[in-house]
């Protein structure tokens, strides 16, 4: 076409008398317009025939099928010790000495506090002189009870004088068991003036120092002991999501059950967390200022990244479904109400519009719980060059990795 225009102006510019009286920048500027017109020809020509359909766009489809996938949520959590004990005196006294290092791990049954031991030790021996002489009376009691048996056999004495001899000797043996029980009590507070550790694990700031008073059943602890590995995370799920996912359960359309679920974490600067636990349980009770359930997972924590209190984000698996219909998130759009929205393929050729209803996502793609069908034709590829109801040549996706998609039932 360029050609065929250029050899007419040529053929113009032979003709002396025609183009006589017309200016070089004038013949210029035709001579432009007619290339630019040639051009625009040109490419229009190569348009309407370049894929041999007459205009009709060729679009990427994956082919929906049914998948077997794996269902995860990511709700927020708090850390809490596995175990925590507030370490206090059982006697009173005055603390000598303590026997650990702030912040350190205790091991369970370490000592951790001495308090003045002399009182204590004092009692022992005086509860010990009490029933050594509780003891030292028993034989007499015996011996005269034993005779006054035998006499009141004979009717040598009367009743009375034997039943007095019998109690005599009871009591005192009464009388050395409630002093070997006063040595028992007093041998075990003088060991309580040795605190030990309830439970192992780290050991926070101590409250009290050498030469403090401290009393029995005080309610301020001399330090408290955390127990973090492992470590609980506290996490709040909807009561509703936790109802239906049980229901889905129950009716057999997911095939894993909650407790137990792998679970993982990510830190509150984004960092994963290395160790992977478990869910342990899940509340039985719905807080009505919230209506969440509390779920319990339980982690391993073996270099104490997780402190009690952190801010955390937990994903958990909540079970397998073998019948999923993932979509791909290219072929997923919205609409100006919010809802997703995708074009499929029909037998005819036409772009159809849907409107979908998805759950959550699975990696690369939605998880569609209405909208779409195992064999419908998701486009996913070309989708700025389609409308509704438009004519379209459907031909298979290329992947992200540049390979041809097809989808396949996994």
């Amino acid at each position: 076409m360029r050609n065929e225009s250029m050899s007419e102006l040529e053929s113009l510019m032979r003709t002396g008398p025609v183009l006589r009286g017309f200016r070089p920048g004038w013949l210029a500027f035709c001579l432009g317009g007619a290339i630019a017109l040639g051009m625009a020809a040109c490419s229009r020509s190569s348009g309407d025939s370049g894929n041999g359909y007459g205009g009709t766009p060729e679009v990427g489809v994956v082919t929906m099928a049914y998948h077997q996938a794996q269902l995860s949520t990511e709700l927020p959590g708090r850390t809490s010790p596995y175990a925590t004990s507030d370490v206090r005196p059982q006697v009173s006294g005055i603390l000598q000495a303590r026997l650990f290092d702030e912040g350190s791990l205790v091991r369970k049954g370490q000592p951790l506090y001495q308090i003045d031991p002399a009182p204590y030790r004092a009692a022992l021996d005086s509860a010990l002189a009490a029933l050594a002489n509780a003891e030292a009376a028993l034989p007499s009691a015996h011996g005269k009870a034993t005779r006054y048996a035998a006499l009141a056999g004979q009717n040598a004495i009367a009743k009375q004088e034997y039943d007095d001899a019998d109690a005599a000797y009871k009591q005192a043996v009464a009388a050395a068991a409630q002093q070997k029980a006063a040595v028992e009590s007093a041998r075990i507070n003088l060991g309580y003036t040795r605190i030990i550790a309830p439970i192992g694990g780290r050991i926070g700031r101590s409250l009290f120092t050498e030469g403090a008073l401290v009393t029995a059943g005080q309610t301020q602890p001399l330090a408290t002991i955390q127990t973090l590995d492992p470590i609980y995370v506290d996490i709040n799920q909807s009561a509703s999501e936790l109802v239906a996912l049980k229901t889905q359960l129950t009716g057999g359309a997911l095939t894993a059950t909650l407790n137990d679920a792998p679970a993982s974490l990510v830190l509150e600067d984004g960092t994963p967390y290395p160790h992977q636990g478990k869910l342990e349980f899940s509340e039985v009770t719905v807080d009505p200022s919230t209506g969440a359930v509390v779920l319990r997972a339980i982690f391993p924590n073996p270099e104490s990244l997780l402190l009690p209190g952190m801010f955390v984000r937990a994903k958990i698996v909540e079970g397998i479904d073998k019948l999923a219909i993932l979509a791909p998130q290219r072929g997923v759009g919205r609409n100006e109400k919010g809802e997703p929205t995708a074009f499929v393929v029909d037998a005819h050729g036409i772009a159809r519009l849907r409107v979908l209803r998805t759950a959550q996502t699975v990696g690369n793609s939605w998880l569609v719980i209405a909208g779409l069908a195992p064999g419908d034709k998701l486009i996913v590829d070309g989708l700025q060059r389609v409308v509704p109801d438009m004519p379209v040549r459907a031909v298979p996706a290329v992947s992200e990795a540049g390979a041809t998609h097809s989808a396949r039932p996994s």
